[in-house]
């Protein structure tokens, strides 16, 4: 066990919950103690929420950890990380906090453990200001599969908010150390599909008229292309009332977009179709190579990653700007951002390159 300590002011950039889910996860994959302070300092409700709280209780179950000062509320937690074993975990929010999220800060731990994990996670599982699980099968999941990284996930039950009651099952094996990721050439858009659902009483209807607007929107812009929203009732295996659409975008490079929202109280089916399919449209503008969300989301496992990897982005994200301080701080690695020059480039397209400090996996 290092004896360092490191201290990290969760009040810095985003200043969100994203500080607490990079720190922890690093702080456990380095076998080093974390400090963090001022958590959540600039929100409406500072401190930990349910989420964060499940979230950091989840990896020091993990490996094996004390965490002092974790309750709803706390500003500072401290976190010391023993051995990360594997093995059977369940995390639950009690709220319609993200599994998404939960996801997030405890698959990179899965990824060094001894041995395979098999994590049941419990809350929200489309909830807003967070990655849905659609969005985290069918965009992440793939790309990170492009590091080395493989894990399961199986939806049993899906959760709307206020009540969750969502349940994911995720099975990683570990791996000995992550390849480095080259994502910088976006090729042509060869595919658009996805899913609008409604579940609980909301009536059928809304479904179609999410995805009916959805493609009326898409089509002003890409009109060459068969685009397949398919509209579905979750029946048996939703808990509560919810509705939503997410679409996503492949290129023949491999890349993959997504552009989501959910349904709200007294906001039009057809609103909630369009918001999306804007959404995707401007992140195929931009010519980049990943979307404005999983921009971020790719930062640390660049960072723990043998070698050099690339990615081609739209505008940076703060979100983004947060991961690569946090990754800086806690790792050896290196980050460059420049503007991309080429002739598919426009203003906003960017390469972020890192030398990943490479982290191999002592229990392998």
């Amino acid at each position: 066990m290092a004896a360092t300590t490191f201290e990290m002011d969760g009040s810095v950039m985003e200043g969100g919950g994203q500080i607490l889910r990079v720190s922890a996860a690093l702080s456990c994959i380095q076998g080093a103690s974390i400090k963090i302070n001022k958590i959540r300092a600039g929100r409406s409700t500072p401190g930990l929420r349910p989420q964060h709280l499940s979230g950091l209780e989840l990896v020091r179950d993990m490996c094996d950890g004390n965490l002092e000062g974790a309750i709803v509320g706390s500003t500072e937690i401290t976190l010391t990380p023993g051995k990360m074993k594997g093995g059977n975990h369940i995390a639950d929010t009690q709220t319609a906090g993200s599994v998404g999220l939960l996801l997030q800060i405890s698959l990179p731990c899965a990824l060094f453990a001894e041995g395979p994990s098999q994590l049941c996670l419990k809350g929200g599982t489309n909830a807003e200001m967070a990655p849905q699980i659609d969005y985290t099968l069918k965009v992440f999941k793939p790309i990170m599969e492009k590091f080395g990284a493989q894990f399961d996930c199986d939806v049993v039950m899906r959760g709307y908010y206020p009540k969750g009651g969502g349940e994911v099952v995720a099975k990683i094996n570990p791996v000995k150390e992550l390849s480095p990721i080259n994502m910088t050439e976006r090729g042509n858009i060869t595919k658009i599909y996805g899913r609008a659902f409604v579940a609980g009483v909301l009536p059928f209807k809304l479904a179609k008229d999410m995805s009916t607007a959805a493609v009326r929107t898409i089509r002003k812009e890409i009109k060459d292309l068969y685009i397949n929203i398919q509209s579905l009732q979750e029946k048996d295996k939703a808990c509560g009332n919810g509705n939503g659409i997410i679409i996503i975008a492949e290129s023949s490079t491999g890349c993959i977009f997504a552009g989501s929202s959910l349904g709200k109280k007294g906001v039009y089916a057809d609103k909630v179709g369009i918001e999306a399919a804007e959404m995707l449209l401007r992140n195929i503008r931009h010519n980049g190579c990943v979307d404005e969300f999983l921009q971020d989301q790719l930062i640390m496992f660049m960072a723990l990653a043998k070698g050099t990897s690339r990615i081609r982005t739209g505008p940076i994200t703060l979100h983004t700007q947060t991961a690569i301080h946090v990754a800086e701080q806690l790792t050896k690695a290196k980050f460059v951002i420049h503007k991309a020059e080429d002739e598919h480039a426009n203003n906003d397209t960017y390469i972020i390159e890192c030398q990943g400090a490479g982290t191999t996996n002592a229990n392998l």
